[in-house]
């Protein structure tokens, strides 16, 4: 820290005053070693347990006035910092001061000690003895806190860490607007979006998990911080870093607040339309190269599972027809094939806090349900299964594929809809040229979808086949409108009237494959409204719950009358 930064430091600690993690003395002239020894056991210790990165011992204010005074301990800087190999020695675990800073305030030097937390599951002791604070008192450590340190986890949450120079002023506005939107929309049932607006800062960042007791997380400034924020997470680099590889290359650096640059990232894909299925076959296709629901499931991973303490970015790598996405920490909690049919669920998380806040604005999830939303994304897509790699001790990195392998096995996809994940891993493995177990394959050889012997196995070849490609074709093309208009009037002919639901039943299916849902819904309202425009058809119940009967000569008479 230059002098500026110490100034501030001071000041702002001078306001929080004395509490368990922070000790004044004045200390003008000397201080005895084996005090300092107690003071750096009890505040590390009591850091720990308020999950906190250090705490600090400050020579030269005076802890009665409050007031800077000055001290004259160590003038010399190489006895000053002797101090730091003496306090090693007699510590255990052995420990020492991260940095002895010194100020030359105008009211007199001053020497802030910064101390470590003591270690996860692991009390500081100064020469055998383990201290704590009472208030601003030096005592003993009882054994209630010796058993919570001792009983934690050796793997600290890096995320839940409070960052004690961090103030609301350095995070992003466009972030925290941001939040507090997806706040709303998972909470849109409880609060109205101008309530949650109209919190303050502290009281919604409290409430959306991002900080602790109203202060600033590392998670906090991961996802809503400044872009100058970072430098407070130093020496993690907090970054992700896309790289273009293949015939072009390039990249690009994005920092905090990842809430927004997730996205920027992925703005940088090249997400071009590519036909589906090669050209002269008669189910011609066009789909995106990527679906962003798929990539920004993929990098939130990254985000909540990292392991931040080995100060790693997040890199993101575009091949011509893939995307590699890595990140450091071995898989946390199981393997990914766990995950893949959706029915387990996490027991633990590397980074609690973080996944908790990421959860509350709606990036995560927290059932295991992410995995398995990418895998019959890419099901849907017709494109091929994930891959994950963790050859790498303290690595993953997962393949989200961007293109075909096999145009047998996305036609197969596309012509058999109703088939189970667990068989289109397994021919997603044969059109990878990967094996597949003995029960798998027999499976599959007795449904005629693959041929061959192992290792040499195939996707069968009656896919290609014309004649069945063009009894396909008919079934999955639509109808045409004025097909789908005569059933609806015979339907109304027979029965005398529809309601919505009898509309839907009876077009869903003449519709085809290739809509979805949604879009099928879509084209039989605007069906119907076409209809009625027309005089064919007219609605006799309410909008919300419509009865359809024939517009005929009479009602049309009756309704010319009324108007004149």
């Amino acid at each position: 820290m230059n002098q500026s930064d110490l100034q501030s430091l001071l000041t702002d600690l001078i306001k929080t005053w004395e509490n368990e993690v922070i000790e004044f003395k004045a200390a003008s002239n000397d201080f005895n070693t084996d005090k300092i020894g107690q003071y750096f056991s009890a505040l590390g210790n009591e850091a720990n347990i308020r999950n906190l990165e250090h705490a600090w011992l400050v020579f030269g204010v005076d802890d009665k006035t409050h007031k800077i005074i000055g001290t004259d301990y160590r003038p010399e800087r190489s006895r000053l910092q002797g101090l730091k190999h003496q306090i090693n020695q007699v510590t255990s675990p052995s420990l020492t001061f991260r940095e002895i800073h010194e100020l030359m305030h105008g009211e007199g030097r001053v020497v802030l000690f910064e101390i470590p937390a003591a270690p996860r599951g692991m009390p500081v002791a100064w020469k055998g003895q383990y201290y704590a604070r009472a208030g601003e008192s030096l005592v003993p450590l009882g054994l209630d806190k010796l058993d919570e340190i001792r009983n934690q986890m050796p793997g600290e949450d890096w995320s839940a860490v409070i960052v004690p120079e961090a103030t609301p002023a350095d995070l992003d506005d466009q972030a925290v607007d941001t939040a507090r939107r997806f706040f709303a929309l998972k909470y849109s049932n409880r609060f109205t979006p101008a309530e949650i607006h109209d919190w303050p800062m502290e009281v919604f960042l409290e409430r959306a998990r991002l900080t602790r007791d109203r202060r600033i997380t590392r998670a906090t400034l991961l996802l809503l911080g400044k872009p100058e924020s970072a430098q407070l997470l130093s020496p993690h680099p907090a970054q992700m870093t896309w790289k273009l590889v293949g015939p072009e290359k390039a990249y690009s650096h994005f920092g905090t607040p990842f809430l927004l640059n997730t996205t920027e990232l992925y703005r940088k894909i090249r997400n071009i339309q590519i036909r589906m299925l090669p050209d002269g076959t008669l189910l011609p296709i066009e789909i995106a190269k990527y679906d962003q629901k798929i990539v920004l499931e993929a990098l939130h991973n990254c985000i909540a599972h990292q392991d931040y303490t080995r100060n790693a970015r997040i890199v993101v790598t575009e091949e011509p027809d893939r995307l590699i996405f890595e990140n450091d920490g071995a898989f946390f909690d199981g393997q990914p094939e766990d995950y893949i049919d959706g029915h387990k669920t996490p027991r633990r998380y590397r980074n609690t806090f973080l996944v908790n806040a990421m959860a509350e604005l709606n990036m995560i999830d927290t059932m295991g349900y992410g995995i398995h939303a990418m895998f019959v994304g890419q099901k849907n897509r017709f494109f091929p299964m994930p891959d994950y790699d963790l050859s790498e001790s303290q690595a993953v990195r997962m393949t989200i594929y961007g293109s075909i392998l096999d145009p047998a096995y996305s036609r197969l996809l596309i012509e058999k809809t109703d088939l189970p994940l667990q068989d289109i891993l397994a021919l997603d493995r044969i059109q990878k040229h990967l094996p597949i177990n003995d029960t798998a394959s027999t499976r599959l050889r007795r449904a005629g979808l693959i041929e061959g012997r192992k290792p040499n196995l195939h996707i069968s070849a009656f896919i290609a086949n014309a004649v069945d490609k063009r009894a396909d074709y008919i079934r999955m093309r639509s109808q045409d409108d004025e097909f789908l208009a005569k059933l609806v009037t015979d339907f109304i002919k027979t029965f005398g009237s529809a309601s919505r639901a009898d509309i839907d039943r009876l077009l869903t299916q003449k519709m085809g494959d290739l809509l979805t849902d949604q879009q099928k819904s879509k084209k039989i309202s605007n069906l119907l409204f076409k209809a009625s425009k027309l005089g064919t058809i007219q609605n006799v119940a309410s909008r919300r719950s419509p009865r359809w009967v024939l517009q005929n000569r009479t009602t049309k008479s009756n309704k010319s009358d009324n108007e004149k």
